[in-house]
């Protein structure tokens, strides 16, 4: 598997960070469209999966392929940089701002949704046969979905709000766990398995994940689903995309480049006594 260390993979990882900030705009642009719609595809194939079998884990299994694809050719998540961004700026590498941060993180998010919304009007089309006929199966479920994760959220207020930030969270500790994935191997069989665990668990979970979500709220409302457009971004997207970039640089980044990056010095047998 050609394992490294976390202290050269985190390595690595500020690297990336670097390069993240510096990268040309239409290189950003687009490697998030192409990351966006090919996630997106993944989670059309899932539903299909869960529509098909009537088991939400098969999906589950299966999804983490459009992510594995997507990181093996290069592309990029905004949930992704959320948290490879901030580690170049963390290690004070020469010219890294938090606006280069803030520059890369929206476009990213723009390119990230373009794809989705692509890949979303491509499946609607897909559903309805060009919008002549209903909504079939997988439609008719993209539809209960959207209306599920917002409206269904709504009804609390405030806790139900919480609840989509709070998923966000954990979404991004496992997603952005699965880039890391990505760096701990030197091949492709270790890259994918590393990538594979942590997407896996958050599919199944029902974690709350901005990307995919670019993909199935706009094809809900496309299938007709009885919520609206503000309804998606007020009870989903917005605490979502907050929710992701908390929990993945707090969970993730911060906590593999204070203990892997910025090691303390070990204590001595000295300091044992002294403690004693």
């Amino acid at each position: 598997m050609s394992y490294l260390a976390p202290s050269e993979f985190v390595a690595k990882l500020v690297d990336a960070g670097e390069s993240k900030i510096f990268m040309s705009t239409k290189d950003t642009l687009i490697r998030a469209y192409m990351a966006g719609a090919t996630l997106a595809l993944a989670a059309a194939f899932a539903v299909q999966i869960n529509v098909s079998t009537g088991q939400p884990l098969a999906g589950a299994v299966l999804f983490p392929v459009g992510f594995c694809i997507l990181y093996l050719l290069g592309y990029d998540l905004l949930t992704g940089v959320f948290v490879l961004a901030p580690l170049a700026v963390w290690d004070k590498r020469p010219g890294c701002t938090w606006g280069g941060v803030l520059r890369n993180w929206g476009l990213v998010f723009t390119g990230n949704f373009a794809g989705a919304l692509t890949c979303a009007l491509m499946m609607a089309i897909y559903y309805t046969y060009g919008f002549s006929t209903e909504p079939d199966a997988v439609g008719t479920k993209l539809a209960g979905i959207g209306v599920a994760r917002t409206l269904g959220y709504a009804k609390y207020g405030f806790a139900g709000w919480m609840t989509i930030f709070v998923r966000g969270m954990l979404c991004n500790w496992m997603v952005s766990t699965g880039v890391v994935g990505a760096t701990v191997s030197t091949n492709v069989s270790g890259k994918v398995i590393a990538m594979w665990m942590p997407i896996m668990l958050f599919f199944y979970m029902t974690f709350e994940h901005s990307i995919v979500n670019m993909f199935l709220f706009p094809t809900a409302l496309m299938m007709h689903g009885a919520f609206s457009l503000g309804d998606y971004f007020v009870w989903n997207e917005i605490p979502t995309v907050l929710g992701n970039m908390v929990g993945g640089i707090t969970f993730t980044g911060l906590m593999l480049y204070s203990t892997h990056y910025k090691t303390s010095k070990s204590r001595k047998p000295m300091d044992l006594k002294v403690a004693a």
